[in-house]
């Protein structure tokens, strides 16, 4: 470890906690089932699908408070690392209840793992989110959620190269993710990190070759699709890993196929060139 992470390793920041209450709005919902051309979307009174619940409850702060990326600058609930990037790493849903579109709902957080480390890659920090979902006494969705922190790259470091996709997909769908998709989606979900929507920002500023696709929104669309891959099951729970990025205007693919343990599916986002961009699990109530 170096000098700089043992000095300032962020570690204070466990155990803080964050409330957030709201309201399962149908309008919005209906906005996302639109930009997902999903039709109507699910009515007052009908339980959210898998992966809606990220709609909701996100900060949106006044236009003094935002950062250069896009980003609430640094400090108040989360950590304030003091490295340029952040990204959504992966996360571990449990499904317990219906939340009911239309319900007012509670959100607690609390920050309970924050791991700093140094390597190949530079300076990274790790950051683990639990969150509780309920409403009227109700706990619906227990999630955590993965963030990491690292350094800029350097303009000569090698690019990673991700792992090959699986090739034994039973189901499989593709997915064309069009600038107006990712406008919308940051729009719905208050996210303004400037890689989903600022072209210039996403190449000139952080390196990629094109517009990044949420991580999260790629997470939605597999719960989605593995729900179609088994019609009248209920998912239960359903973790999820970011591999590699993928892009707007590049299309990609959903992927599923029967897991060793019953009741499960192994699914998988794989991109254009045949790399695993998100790999996860999805269990059904058996």
């Amino acid at each position: 470890m170096t000098t700089a992470l043992a000095e300032n390793d962020h570690t204070d920041a466990i155990g803080r906690t964050e409330r957030r209450c709201g309201t399962i709005q149908a309008d919005r919902v209906s906005a996302l089932a639109a930009t997902l051309d999903l039709g109507q979307g699910a009515g007052p009174g009908a339980a959210l699908p898998a992966g809606w619940h990220w709609l909701f409850f996100n900060p949106f702060v006044r236009r003094s408070e935002v950062g250069a990326d896009g980003h609430p600058k640094r400090g108040g609930f989360l950590p304030d690392v003091d490295l340029p990037r952040r990204m959504w790493a992966g996360g571990r849903l449990r499904y317990l209840a219906p939340l009911p579109v239309g319900a007012d709902a509670e959100k607690q957080s609390e920050i309970t793992a924050v791991k700093a480390k140094s390597g190949r890659a530079g300076r990274l920090v790790f950051v683990t989110v639990r969150h509780r979902i309920g409403t009227g006494g109700t706990l619906c969705i227990e999630e955590e959620q993965d963030i990491v922190y690292r350094e800029a790259p350097a303009d000569d470091a090698p690019k990673p190269v991700p792992p090959a996709a699986p090739d034994a997909a039973e189901w499989s769908e593709e997915v064309i993710p069009d600038p107006v998709l990712l406008f919308r989606y940051s729009a719905l979900t208050s996210n303004g990190h400037r890689i989903h929507y600022d072209r210039e920002y996403a190449t000139g500023e952080e390196g990629y070759p094109g517009l990044v696709v949420h991580g999260p929104l790629i997470a939605t669309l597999l719960q989605g699709f593995a729900a179609r891959c088994r019609p009248g099951a209920r998912l239960v729970r359903f973790d999820f890993r970011g591999m590699a990025p993928l892009f707007a205007d590049h299309a990609f693919r959903l992927a599923a196929a029967p897991a060793e343990a019953p009741d499960t599916l192994d699914v998988w986002a794989r991109g254009p060139n045949g790399e695993l961009a998100m790999k996860a699990e999805a269990v059904f109530a058996p």
